[in-house]
């Protein structure tokens, strides 16, 4: 499961809890939009930019390491400079799931003569305090310092009992839920947030129906695949490994062209050249 869109709805929906987390004083943001970078590409679906008079918020979450992560920040760094050149920009990678990886102290990049520093927050180094006050921030308390996960999903479930607001309390116990995922099992996390609650959020809804959608088009693909395989083999006799992996990264738009394409191919070569042109 992608957690970015989980992530993102809590940094936008509770900026001002966020902020006070990572920058240790209260302001008031507002969300900017990736698009206003301009330049592409853009991991627009895990980028959150949020902005003050003075100053830019740029949060990352990882539920992993990953080796680019470096160079990914200080590009939007430039970006950001391009765009609001006398603004202050502070930048947070946060790791969701712990981990032994190296790459998840890494915060600086060195170029030659260019330096760069941005900030790590590995999660399941955090004291829990902080993330079992504020409302917004309850449902990453599980992933925080603990030893007893379960322990801590009960108080965030009591804590999520006293919101007023429904909707609200319904986006939070479904965050809550998904995120407790990450190192609990789901019975564990059925025992202990109420599932009717959860069920009444429309992000969690929305959640729910992106799945589907997903699913229905990993079927599709699959299916597509399979045919596609199956009807080389019957016209080429033998498919090497290495021919049939490489057909297998295609996206489905491109399975369904050859699917269509391969009638006319004599021999493996044909297939290999629109591979080739394919990939060009």
């Amino acid at each position: 499961m992608s957690y970015d869109n989980i992530c993102k709805f809590l940094a936008e929906s509770f900026s001002t809890e966020v902020a006070t987390w990572l920058l240790g004083e209260r302001i008031s943001l507002f969300k900017l939009e990736p698009t206003e970078l301009s330049v592409e590409p853009i991991r627009a679906d895990s980028l959150i930019l949020l902005e003050a008079e003075d100053l830019i918020l740029h949060v990352e979450f990882q539920t992993g390491p990953d080796a680019e992560m470096p160079l990914r920040m200080l590009d939007y760094r430039v970006r950001l400079l391009r765009r609001s050149p006398q603004k202050v920009v502070r930048q947070f990678v946060i790791y969701l799931r712990k981990t032994t990886s190296l790459l998840v102290y890494q915060t600086r990049l060195e170029l030659e003569a260019l330096q760069y520093e941005f900030n790590v927050v590995r999660l399941w180094e955090q004291t829990l305090d902080p993330l079992l006050v504020s409302p917004g921030l309850l449902p990453f308390a599980v992933l925080g310092q603990t030893s007893d996960p379960e322990a801590i999903l009960t108080q965030v479930a009591q804590r999520l009992s006293t919101i007023e607001n429904r909707t609200e309390q319904s986006n939070l116990m479904a965050a809550s839920g998904i995120l407790a995922g990450l190192i609990l099992d789901q019975e564990t996390i059925k025992q202990k947030l109420r599932q009717e609650i959860m069920r009444e959020s429309p992000f969690y809804q929305a959640i729910l129906t992106e799945g589907r959608q997903e699913g229905r088009q990993e079927g599709r693909q699959e299916g597509v695949l399979s045919l596609v395989l199956r009807s080389l083999t019957r016209k080429f006799k033998h498919i090497s490994s290495e021919l049939e992996a490489q057909i297998s990264q295609l996206p489905l738009p491109a399975l369904e062209n050859l699917g269509e394409d391969m009638v006319d191919f004599n021999n493996l070569d044909d297939l290999l050249n629109w591979l080739a042109t394919y990939q060009r």
